[in-house]
């Protein structure tokens, strides 16, 4: 039988209740598999029920508020920087009314179950045959010695049929979407990506952006209505999940996805037919295979808080990126530092790119395929959390881990993040319950990333300040690796959302730098005025400039070329405003590209010197 739900939530606080406990903070409510304390232990978020007395008296109860055949118990110790408690045995009682209870037996008596041996790996106890009931019990028997009675825990259970509970029969979840709801191995996802493009030949495209650690390939589908061709004028959105391998909801929703836009574009569905005919769309749903089948193998509740999240060699991809900021605040801190850091496109450091540095392969793959497209807008899906944060994910002051540090595009970033969440089925209802120890209501379910905590070398600081593409990190749930029977309702939370996000790619503004002979110039650079971040054109002089509704002034320099600038209004409907510029060379320009063709150096590289004295003998003449 599948978890009842304690870690998903779907278990409320209301149906935990406990014997004692030793303060709200350790209540009832917090007894629930992986849930993880704050930073500031001993307040009203920590990380496990714990009972007020050390006896064998104490106990936990699950009301599943209808009869259920209870199959299992998972258990951990509490989760804790300073103390260390867990429960070592226990006794499993189950009741109909909650006051008559009858405890697991055997042969010999009542059933002790083994519990703990450390307080972070989850420990699965099967029951010898599964019990019918509506409530059951968790009644410790023994603890470590030098700690106290304190748990987290999941129930397995398959509630029954009620035909006659309107209840349940309003609040269960379903999906009329025929797509594939299990977790997908690394030869199954692969599978799965070759069953969508023989579905759909004509606009997807399997392809790798490179190797991990252990040599598993990193597959990418892309969908197109011309794919593997960068359309001009037409933007390129990305995807990505698995950073954290054991973060598995990302990988699953993003092969849903592909899966979804495929059958809907069959069946004519004009709002997927026009996203992809007007969007090159990349999904790349594992970026750390090596660590997602860590914890592909233990199973969607054994693995813990932790186990796969990192690569093979034990980094964190999410936070290996090159650390721009620095690099830019220095710069702008010190005004008369001869080495200024541009407000984007800023170079990847030396150091960074020689053998030694501590960078995952996957990393490096990332960033290679992040430079070789023009992307406009990403998402990264990750778990554990139900939010949206966006950059910075770095604080600006040394002495701060937590404060908010908005980017120059800060208006956008929080529409970009309020498009996803305000669209998710849970991320904005105030009547949810916080996942661990955050409350993000206040902010619409949407959190600016250094103001949550710090982080250096974050994916989506260093997108914005290396590349053109606007990055968020989407905490698509609760859960980082749900239940495979959660997926078709994590799919409904989610759908809507991951539609709405992509089409935000078409929000701003968009054109083409072209010279007076009609021809694209690369690498030209448009700011807005008021921005202090820039984007550059790409290879055909095309770009994308994501922006709020208003009115604009937009200018576009470029080497050996005029400046020039105009004003670009920013509608309230969904597409971009054109606003192509024509811009000519220099006088110096011209001069340079004539005495080239005809073999002579330009006057711009002699000696002023050697100019001077060509000059007298002229005016004395």
């Amino acid at each position: 039988c599948p978890p009842l739900g304690l870690e998903t939530l779907k278990i409320t606080d209301f149906q935990l209740h406990a014997s004692t406990t030793k303060r709200y903070g350790l209540g009832a409510h917090r007894g629930r598999l992986n849930i993880q304390a704050g930073v500031n232990e001993n307040d009203f978020y920590d990380g496990a029920w714990c009972a007020g007395r050390n006896d064998p008296y104490q106990w936990i109860e699950v009301d599943a508020r209808r009869l259920t055949k209870f199959t299992g118990v998972i258990t951990q110790g509490r989760n804790s920087l300073w103390s260390s408690n867990w429960v070592t045995s226990y006794r499993v009682l189950v009741s109909n009314d909650s006051h008559a209870w009858t405890a697991v037996r055997n042969e010999s008596g009542d059933v002790i179950f083994e519990g703990n041996s450390e307080k972070e790996i989850p420990v699965l106890n099967m029951l010898p045959v599964p019990l019918v009931a509506r409530y059951i019990r968790i009644n410790p028997r023994s603890w470590f010695e030098e700690g106290s009675i304190c748990m987290r825990l999941e129930v397995l259970g398959c509630p029954l049929p009620d035909p006659n509970n309107y209840y349940h029969r309003r609040n269960e979840m379903t999906t009329t979407d025929n797509l594939d709801f299990k977790h997908h191995n690394y030869k199954e996802m692969r599978q799965l990506m070759k069953t969508v493009n023989k579905m759909c030949p004509n606009i997807t495209r399997i392809y790798n952006i490179g190797k991990s650690h252990q040599g598993l390939k990193l597959y990418a589908v892309e969908i197109s209505d011309n794919p593997g061709v960068h359309e001009v004028g037409e933007p390129e959105f990305r995807y990505i999940a698995g950073a954290h391998g054991n973060e598995v909801l990302g990988r699953e929703l993003i092969l849903l996805l592909m899966q979804f836009m495929c059958q809907e574009y069959l069946a004519g569905n004009p709002r997927i037919v026009h996203l992809i005919e007007d969007t090159r769309i990349h999904l790349l749903p594992s970026v750390n295979p090596d660590g997602y089948d860590k914890a592909y193998k233990v199973g969607s509740e054994l693995g813990g808080w932790s186990l796969g999240r990192w690569t093979q060699d034990g980094i964190d991809i999410n936070n290996n990126f090159p650390d721009l900021n620095s690099l830019l605040w220095e710069s702008e801190d010190q005004k008369k530092s001869k080495r200024k850091v541009p407000n984007h496109h800023i170079p990847i450091p030396d150091w960074y790119l020689s053998e030694n540095a501590t960078v995952a392969v996957e990393t490096r793959a990332i960033i290679a395929w992040m430079e070789k497209i023009p992307f406009v807008l990403g998402g990264n899906l990750q778990g554990g959390e139900l939010v949206v944060a966006y950059p910075y994910d770095m604080v600006r002051s040394l002495w701060k881990t937590q404060d908010y540090t908005p980017t120059p595009d800060d208006h956008v970033f929080r529409w970009l993040a309020y498009s996803y969440a305000s669209t998710h089925r849970l991320m904005t209802d105030a009547r949810r319950r916080a996942c661990h120890t955050e409350d993000f209501q206040k902010e619409d379910g949407t959190v600016n990333g250094a103001s949550w905590h710090t982080v250096a070398g974050s994916i989506n600081d260093f997108s914005y300040l290396h590349t053109n593409c606007f990055e968020l990190s989407i905490y698509v749930g609760c859960d980082k690796y749900p239940h495979e029977s959660e997926l078709p309702e994590e799919w409904e939370n989610n759908r809507e959302s991951l539609i709405v996000f992509m089409e935000q790619v078409h929000r701003g503004i968009k054109g083409i730098v072209k010279d007076v002979h009609g021809k694209g110039i690369p690498n030209a650079i448009i700011s807005v005025e008021g921005v202090n971040h820039d984007v550059r054109t790409g290879p055909d002089g095309d770009y994308w400039r994501l922006l709020n509704p208003g009115e604009y002034v937009v200018g576009v320099k470029a080497e050996g070329y005029t400046t020039s600038t105009k004003s670009c209004e920013v509608g309230y409907d969904m597409g971009a405003t054109r606003c192509d510029f024509t811009i000519s060379k220099t006088n110096l320009a011209r001069i340079k590209e004539i005495m080239k063709k005809f073999g002579k150096q330009p006057l711009s590289t002699l000696p002023i010197r050697r100019l001077r004295q060509r000059a007298r003998p002229w005016r004395q003449q």
